[in-house]
Protein backbone atom coordinates (compact mmCIF):
# COMPACT_ATOMS: atom_id res chain seq x y z
CA UNK A 1 0.00 0.00 0.00
CA UNK A 2 1.33 3.29 -0.91
CA UNK A 3 -0.55 6.67 0.76
CA UNK A 4 1.07 9.78 0.59
CA UNK A 5 4.48 8.78 -0.93
CA UNK A 6 4.92 6.32 1.66
CA UNK A 7 6.16 2.66 0.52
CA UNK A 8 6.08 -0.41 2.74
CA UNK A 9 5.51 0.54 6.60
CA UNK A 10 7.16 3.32 8.43
CA UNK A 11 8.21 2.84 11.87
CA UNK A 12 8.95 5.80 14.39
CA UNK A 13 9.96 5.69 17.08
CA UNK A 14 10.09 8.71 19.94
CA UNK A 15 12.71 8.80 22.11
CA UNK A 16 13.43 11.13 25.31
CA UNK A 17 14.35 12.10 28.95
CA UNK A 18 11.17 10.98 30.86
CA UNK A 19 8.72 13.65 31.47
CA UNK A 20 9.40 15.51 28.70
CA UNK A 21 6.38 14.53 27.06
CA UNK A 22 7.07 12.14 25.18
CA UNK A 23 3.86 9.55 25.28
CA UNK A 24 1.94 12.43 24.63
CA UNK A 25 3.87 13.74 21.36
CA UNK A 26 4.20 9.80 20.13
CA UNK A 27 -0.16 9.96 20.99
CA UNK A 28 -0.98 13.04 18.86
CA UNK A 29 1.87 11.50 15.89
CA UNK A 30 -0.31 8.61 15.68
CA UNK A 31 -3.35 10.71 16.00
CA UNK A 32 -2.87 12.69 12.71
CA UNK A 33 -1.53 10.23 10.80
CA UNK A 34 -4.49 8.20 11.32
CA UNK A 35 -6.57 11.29 10.64
CA UNK A 36 -4.20 11.49 7.33
CA UNK A 37 -5.53 8.09 6.29
CA UNK A 38 -2.56 5.69 7.20
CA UNK A 39 -3.33 2.58 9.13
CA UNK A 40 -1.57 3.52 12.00
CA UNK A 41 -0.49 1.41 15.81
CA UNK A 42 1.38 3.21 18.21
CA UNK A 43 2.51 1.26 20.81
CA UNK A 44 3.79 1.63 24.48
CA UNK A 45 7.31 -0.26 25.04
CA UNK A 46 7.58 2.31 28.61
CA UNK A 47 7.37 0.03 31.68
CA UNK A 48 5.11 2.93 33.48
CA UNK A 49 2.40 3.46 30.53
CA UNK A 50 0.13 6.39 30.13
CA UNK A 51 -0.29 5.71 26.35
CA UNK A 52 -3.88 4.82 27.08
CA UNK A 53 -3.94 7.75 29.58
CA UNK A 54 -3.22 10.31 26.59
CA UNK A 55 -6.62 8.44 24.68
CA UNK A 56 -8.63 8.73 27.86
CA UNK A 57 -8.92 5.12 27.18
CA UNK A 58 -10.67 3.59 30.67
CA UNK A 59 -8.51 1.34 32.62
CA UNK A 60 -11.07 -1.58 32.80
CA UNK A 61 -10.82 -1.69 28.86
CA UNK A 62 -6.67 -1.70 29.22
CA UNK A 63 -6.69 -4.80 31.60
CA UNK A 64 -9.06 -6.70 29.68
CA UNK A 65 -6.85 -5.87 26.27
CA UNK A 66 -4.15 -7.69 28.15
CA UNK A 67 -1.62 -5.97 26.31
CA UNK A 68 -2.83 -6.33 22.92
CA UNK A 69 -4.07 -3.69 20.40
CA UNK A 70 -6.89 -1.75 21.63
CA UNK A 71 -8.81 0.49 18.55
CA UNK A 72 -9.33 3.47 19.57
CA UNK A 73 -10.84 5.15 15.96
CA UNK A 74 -11.36 3.92 12.72
CA UNK A 75 -7.28 3.54 11.28
CA UNK A 76 -5.92 3.84 14.74
CA UNK A 77 -4.93 1.34 17.53
CA UNK A 78 -2.92 1.57 20.33
CA UNK A 79 -1.24 -0.76 22.58
CA UNK A 80 0.59 -0.87 26.16
CA UNK A 81 2.72 -4.25 25.76
CA UNK A 82 2.49 -6.73 29.38
CA UNK A 83 5.40 -7.89 29.74
CA UNK A 84 3.77 -10.43 32.03
CA UNK A 85 1.46 -11.68 29.30
CA UNK A 86 4.26 -11.83 26.91
CA UNK A 87 6.42 -14.28 28.95
CA UNK A 88 3.37 -16.60 28.73
CA UNK A 89 2.93 -16.14 25.17
CA UNK A 90 6.42 -15.69 23.97
CA UNK A 91 9.32 -16.93 26.52
CA UNK A 92 8.20 -20.49 27.76
CA UNK A 93 10.84 -22.82 28.71
CA UNK A 94 13.30 -19.76 28.93
CA UNK A 95 10.89 -17.52 31.31
CA UNK A 96 10.18 -21.62 33.48
CA UNK A 97 13.77 -22.28 33.75
CA UNK A 98 14.72 -18.79 35.47
CA UNK A 99 11.79 -19.01 37.98
CA UNK A 100 13.15 -22.55 38.73
CA UNK A 101 16.71 -20.75 38.88
CA UNK A 102 15.75 -18.27 41.30
CA UNK A 103 13.75 -20.79 43.24
CA UNK A 104 16.27 -23.19 43.99
CA UNK A 105 18.63 -20.37 45.52
CA UNK A 106 15.94 -20.56 48.54
CA UNK A 107 13.78 -17.06 47.04
CA UNK A 108 10.39 -16.88 47.92
CA UNK A 109 7.97 -18.17 44.96
CA UNK A 110 6.87 -15.11 44.25
CA UNK A 111 9.92 -12.86 44.76
CA UNK A 112 11.30 -15.84 42.37
CA UNK A 113 8.40 -15.00 39.91
CA UNK A 114 9.20 -11.57 39.65
CA UNK A 115 12.86 -11.76 39.05
CA UNK A 116 12.68 -14.28 36.35
CA UNK A 117 11.80 -11.38 34.02
CA UNK A 118 15.23 -10.14 33.19
CA UNK A 119 16.23 -6.68 32.14
CA UNK A 120 15.81 -6.38 28.24
CA UNK A 121 12.94 -8.99 28.29
CA UNK A 122 10.51 -5.73 27.12
CA UNK A 123 12.88 -4.59 24.86
CA UNK A 124 13.12 -8.31 22.61
CA UNK A 125 9.49 -8.43 23.21
CA UNK A 126 9.03 -5.22 21.57
CA UNK A 127 11.36 -6.04 18.56
CA UNK A 128 9.31 -8.97 18.21
CA UNK A 129 6.46 -6.79 17.52
CA UNK A 130 8.35 -4.53 15.28
CA UNK A 131 9.12 -7.37 13.14
CA UNK A 132 5.47 -8.95 13.19
CA UNK A 133 3.88 -5.96 11.98
CA UNK A 134 6.58 -5.12 9.54
CA UNK A 135 6.19 -8.13 7.78
CA UNK A 136 2.58 -8.55 7.97
CA UNK A 137 1.60 -5.35 6.71
CA UNK A 138 -1.16 -4.94 8.76
CA UNK A 139 -0.61 -1.06 9.62
CA UNK A 140 1.31 1.34 7.55
CA UNK A 141 2.91 3.26 10.19
CA UNK A 142 3.93 1.38 14.12
CA UNK A 143 4.68 4.33 16.30
CA UNK A 144 6.18 3.40 18.73
CA UNK A 145 6.58 5.34 22.59
CA UNK A 146 9.98 4.43 23.71
CA UNK A 147 11.17 4.24 27.18
CA UNK A 148 13.45 7.02 29.07
CA UNK A 149 16.69 7.64 27.30
CA UNK A 150 18.51 4.99 29.09
CA UNK A 151 16.18 2.04 27.98
CA UNK A 152 15.81 3.06 24.55
CA UNK A 153 19.43 2.85 23.55
CA UNK A 154 19.28 -0.54 24.77
CA UNK A 155 16.27 -1.62 22.40
CA UNK A 156 18.17 -0.30 19.43
CA UNK A 157 21.13 -2.07 20.23
CA UNK A 158 19.62 -5.30 21.42
CA UNK A 159 19.18 -6.88 17.80
CA UNK A 160 23.53 -6.80 17.05
CA UNK A 161 23.92 -8.33 20.62
CA UNK A 162 21.10 -11.18 19.89
CA UNK A 163 22.88 -11.49 17.11
CA UNK A 164 26.24 -11.91 18.15
CA UNK A 165 24.90 -14.53 21.14
CA UNK A 166 23.15 -16.67 19.05
CA UNK A 167 26.18 -16.68 16.09
CA UNK A 168 29.33 -16.64 18.87
CA UNK A 169 27.83 -18.42 22.43
CA UNK A 170 24.38 -20.01 21.81
CA UNK A 171 25.95 -23.26 20.16
CA UNK A 172 28.79 -23.57 22.61
CA UNK A 173 26.30 -22.99 25.30
CA UNK A 174 23.78 -25.46 24.03
CA UNK A 175 26.54 -28.33 23.51
CA UNK A 176 28.16 -28.06 27.13
CA UNK A 177 24.84 -27.82 28.89
CA UNK A 178 24.25 -31.20 27.06
CA UNK A 179 27.67 -32.75 28.23
CA UNK A 180 27.72 -31.13 31.69
CA UNK A 181 23.90 -32.33 32.57
CA UNK A 182 24.26 -35.49 33.39
CA UNK A 183 27.10 -34.99 36.01
CA UNK A 184 25.64 -31.62 37.22
CA UNK A 185 22.72 -33.69 38.10
CA UNK A 186 24.50 -35.76 40.61
CA UNK A 187 26.15 -33.25 42.06
CA UNK A 188 24.01 -30.77 42.78
CA UNK A 189 20.39 -29.69 42.82
CA UNK A 190 21.07 -26.52 40.95
CA UNK A 191 19.68 -27.01 37.72
CA UNK A 192 20.88 -26.60 34.53
CA UNK A 193 19.20 -25.70 31.39
CA UNK A 194 17.54 -28.15 29.00
CA UNK A 195 17.17 -28.88 25.11
CA UNK A 196 13.83 -27.39 25.91
CA UNK A 197 15.17 -23.97 26.84
CA UNK A 198 17.67 -23.11 24.25
CA UNK A 199 14.91 -24.48 21.49
CA UNK A 200 12.71 -21.72 23.21
CA UNK A 201 15.93 -19.10 22.61
CA UNK A 202 16.45 -20.69 18.95
CA UNK A 203 12.56 -20.39 18.29
CA UNK A 204 12.46 -16.70 19.21
CA UNK A 205 15.22 -15.56 17.37
CA UNK A 206 14.40 -16.90 14.46
CA UNK A 207 11.21 -14.33 14.92
CA UNK A 208 13.45 -11.59 15.36
CA UNK A 209 15.78 -12.21 12.15
CA UNK A 210 15.81 -9.16 9.98
CA UNK A 211 14.67 -6.56 12.85
CA UNK A 212 18.42 -5.26 12.83
CA UNK A 213 18.02 -4.52 9.57
CA UNK A 214 14.89 -2.72 9.67
CA UNK A 215 16.08 -0.43 12.68
CA UNK A 216 18.74 1.12 10.63
CA UNK A 217 17.19 1.31 7.06
CA UNK A 218 16.33 5.07 6.85
CA UNK A 219 14.02 4.71 4.35
CA UNK A 220 11.57 2.52 7.03
CA UNK A 221 12.89 3.35 10.54
CA UNK A 222 13.12 7.41 12.02
CA UNK A 223 14.10 8.43 15.38
CA UNK A 224 12.37 11.54 16.98
CA UNK A 225 13.81 12.88 19.87
CA UNK A 226 11.79 14.84 22.21
CA UNK A 227 12.85 17.06 24.69
CA UNK A 228 11.91 20.61 26.28
CA UNK A 229 14.39 23.56 26.65
CA UNK A 230 15.97 22.64 29.89
CA UNK A 231 19.65 22.17 30.15
CA UNK A 232 19.37 18.85 31.79
CA UNK A 233 17.41 17.68 29.33
CA UNK A 234 19.64 19.01 26.07
CA UNK A 235 22.47 16.88 27.67
CA UNK A 236 20.56 13.60 27.66
CA UNK A 237 19.60 14.24 24.29
CA UNK A 238 22.43 15.03 23.29
CA UNK A 239 23.78 11.94 24.17
CA UNK A 240 21.28 9.56 22.60
CA UNK A 241 21.80 11.62 19.73
CA UNK A 242 26.02 10.32 19.35
CA UNK A 243 24.60 6.75 20.11
CA UNK A 244 21.76 6.36 17.87
CA UNK A 245 24.04 7.64 15.22
CA UNK A 246 26.37 5.28 16.66
CA UNK A 247 24.16 2.20 16.17
CA UNK A 248 23.09 4.04 12.35
CA UNK A 249 19.44 4.78 13.61
CA UNK A 250 18.42 7.83 11.55
CA UNK A 251 17.34 10.61 13.83
CA UNK A 252 15.20 12.43 11.32
CA UNK A 253 13.69 15.42 13.94
CA UNK A 254 14.21 17.18 16.96
CA UNK A 255 10.86 17.70 18.64
CA UNK A 256 11.35 20.96 21.54
CA UNK A 257 8.13 20.48 23.64
CA UNK A 258 6.69 23.33 26.12
CA UNK A 259 7.89 26.23 24.94
CA UNK A 260 6.95 29.18 26.89
CA UNK A 261 5.34 32.14 24.61
CA UNK A 262 7.54 34.80 23.78
CA UNK A 263 4.56 37.07 24.47
CA UNK A 264 4.81 36.19 28.26
CA UNK A 265 8.35 38.33 28.35
CA UNK A 266 6.31 41.38 29.31
CA UNK A 267 5.30 39.36 32.09
CA UNK A 268 7.41 39.93 35.62
CA UNK A 269 6.94 36.34 36.98
CA UNK A 270 7.65 34.30 33.61
CA UNK A 271 10.41 37.04 31.97
CA UNK A 272 12.73 35.05 33.62
CA UNK A 273 11.89 31.38 32.24
CA UNK A 274 11.12 32.66 28.56
CA UNK A 275 14.23 34.50 28.83
CA UNK A 276 16.38 31.37 30.16
CA UNK A 277 14.30 28.97 27.00
CA UNK A 278 15.34 31.62 24.43
CA UNK A 279 19.12 30.95 25.79
CA UNK A 280 18.25 27.20 25.43
CA UNK A 281 16.75 27.20 22.18
CA UNK A 282 19.41 28.76 20.28
CA UNK A 283 21.66 25.66 21.94
CA UNK A 284 19.20 23.12 20.64
CA UNK A 285 19.70 24.72 17.03
CA UNK A 286 23.62 24.47 16.67
CA UNK A 287 23.72 21.24 18.67
CA UNK A 288 21.31 18.97 16.63
CA UNK A 289 22.01 20.95 13.15
CA UNK A 290 21.04 20.20 10.12
CA UNK A 291 18.31 17.95 11.38
CA UNK A 292 15.09 19.46 11.10
CA UNK A 293 13.49 21.37 14.71
CA UNK A 294 9.87 21.51 15.69
CA UNK A 295 8.98 24.37 18.39
CA UNK A 296 6.04 22.92 20.27
CA UNK A 297 4.50 25.47 22.47
CA UNK A 298 3.28 25.17 26.08
CA UNK A 299 -0.62 24.36 26.27
CA UNK A 300 -2.86 25.81 28.87
CA UNK A 301 -4.64 22.46 29.29
CA UNK A 302 -3.55 19.26 29.64
CA UNK A 303 -3.21 16.78 26.83
CA UNK A 304 -6.09 14.31 27.15
CA UNK A 305 -8.09 13.00 24.80
CA UNK A 306 -8.72 12.51 20.89
CA UNK A 307 -9.58 16.96 20.48
CA UNK A 308 -6.42 17.88 22.28
CA UNK A 309 -4.30 15.13 20.58
CA UNK A 310 -5.35 16.81 17.41
CA UNK A 311 -4.80 20.44 18.26
CA UNK A 312 -1.43 18.98 19.64
CA UNK A 313 -0.63 17.28 16.01
CA UNK A 314 -1.45 20.42 13.95
CA UNK A 315 1.10 22.49 16.40
CA UNK A 316 4.17 20.06 15.97
CA UNK A 317 3.62 19.19 12.48
CA UNK A 318 1.46 22.21 10.84
CA UNK A 319 1.44 21.23 6.82
CA UNK A 320 3.84 18.73 7.35
CA UNK A 321 3.03 14.54 7.02
CA UNK A 322 4.81 12.78 9.84
CA UNK A 323 5.29 9.71 8.24
CA UNK A 324 7.13 11.19 5.82
CA UNK A 325 10.93 11.40 6.15
CA UNK A 326 11.92 14.52 7.59
CA UNK A 327 15.93 14.18 7.32
CA UNK A 328 18.25 11.29 6.29
CA UNK A 329 21.54 11.34 6.43
CA UNK A 330 24.29 11.10 9.63
CA UNK A 331 25.54 14.71 10.26
CA UNK A 332 28.56 13.64 11.79
CA UNK A 333 29.94 10.15 11.99
CA UNK A 334 33.44 8.57 13.44
CA UNK A 335 35.85 7.07 11.20
CA UNK A 336 38.86 4.85 11.83
CA UNK A 337 41.55 4.20 9.33
CA UNK A 338 45.10 2.53 10.13
CA UNK A 339 44.16 3.13 14.07
CA UNK A 340 43.57 6.97 13.59
CA UNK A 341 40.58 8.43 14.29
CA UNK A 342 38.42 11.06 12.63
CA UNK A 343 34.96 12.90 12.46
CA UNK A 344 33.57 13.12 9.44
CA UNK A 345 30.90 16.17 9.83
CA UNK A 346 28.33 17.12 7.15
CA UNK A 347 28.99 20.87 6.13
CA UNK A 348 28.32 21.67 2.30
CA UNK A 349 28.28 25.38 3.05
CA UNK A 350 31.69 26.08 5.34
CA UNK A 351 34.71 27.63 4.01
CA UNK A 352 38.05 27.87 5.90
CA UNK A 353 38.07 31.35 6.21
CA UNK A 354 36.70 32.32 9.83
CA UNK A 355 36.80 28.62 10.60
CA UNK A 356 37.86 27.29 14.30
CA UNK A 357 37.99 23.40 15.66
CA UNK A 358 38.53 22.60 19.48
CA UNK A 359 37.64 20.27 22.39
CA UNK A 360 35.43 21.30 25.43
CA UNK A 361 34.13 19.42 28.41
CA UNK A 362 34.38 16.16 26.45
CA UNK A 363 33.37 18.03 22.60
CA UNK A 364 34.57 18.97 19.71
CA UNK A 365 33.24 22.60 18.75
CA UNK A 366 33.04 23.84 15.42
CA UNK A 367 32.90 27.36 14.83
CA UNK A 368 32.08 29.44 11.45
CA UNK A 369 30.51 33.01 11.13
CA UNK A 370 27.49 32.63 13.13
CA UNK A 371 27.24 28.69 12.67
CA UNK A 372 27.97 26.18 15.77
CA UNK A 373 28.28 22.43 15.82
CA UNK A 374 28.90 20.42 19.00
CA UNK A 375 30.25 17.02 19.21
CA UNK A 376 29.87 15.01 22.03
CA UNK A 377 32.50 12.04 21.73
CA UNK A 378 31.81 8.88 22.49
CA UNK A 379 33.74 6.96 25.81
CA UNK A 380 36.17 5.58 23.75
CA UNK A 381 37.36 9.28 22.38
CA UNK A 382 37.38 11.17 25.56
CA UNK A 383 40.91 11.67 25.48
CA UNK A 384 41.23 12.65 22.19
CA UNK A 385 41.24 16.62 20.65
CA UNK A 386 41.43 18.47 17.35
CA UNK A 387 44.83 17.61 15.61
CA UNK A 388 44.06 19.44 12.04
CA UNK A 389 40.70 19.69 9.82
CA UNK A 390 40.21 19.83 6.32
CA UNK A 391 37.07 20.14 3.66
CA UNK A 392 36.42 17.81 1.30
CA UNK A 393 33.42 16.99 -1.16
CA UNK A 394 31.05 19.08 1.36
CA UNK A 395 32.13 17.61 4.70
CA UNK A 396 34.19 19.00 7.02
CA UNK A 397 37.06 16.05 8.07
CA UNK A 398 38.50 16.38 11.88
CA UNK A 399 41.32 14.23 12.26
CA UNK A 400 41.80 13.16 16.17
CA UNK A 401 44.93 12.95 18.46
CA UNK A 402 45.43 11.66 21.85
CA UNK A 403 45.73 14.72 24.10
CA UNK A 404 49.21 13.01 25.42
CA UNK A 405 50.70 12.90 21.54
CA UNK A 406 52.29 15.38 19.22
CA UNK A 407 50.32 16.66 16.14
CA UNK A 408 51.77 14.70 13.17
Amino acid sequence: MMLGGVRNVRVILFSGKGGVGKTTVSAATAYRLSSLGYRTIVVSLDPAHSLGDAFDIPESEKIKAKGLPIKVKENLYIQEIDVQEEVDRYWGDVYRFLELLFNTTGLDEIVAEELAILPGMEEVTSLLYVNKYYREKEFDVLVLDLPPTGESLRFVSMPVVLKWYMKKIFNVERTIARVARPVARRLTDVPLPDDSYFQALENFYEKLKGVDELLIDPSVTSVRLVMNPEKMVIKESQRAFLYFNLFGVNVDAIIVNRVLSPTLEGCEDMSRWVMTQRKYLQDVYSLFSPVPIFEVPLLEDEVVGEEKLKILSELIYRDKDPAQVLFEGKPYEFLEENGEYMIKLRAPFLTKEGLSVLKSEGEIVVRWRNFKNHIMLPRKLRDYEPAGAKLENGYLIIKLKKESQEVS
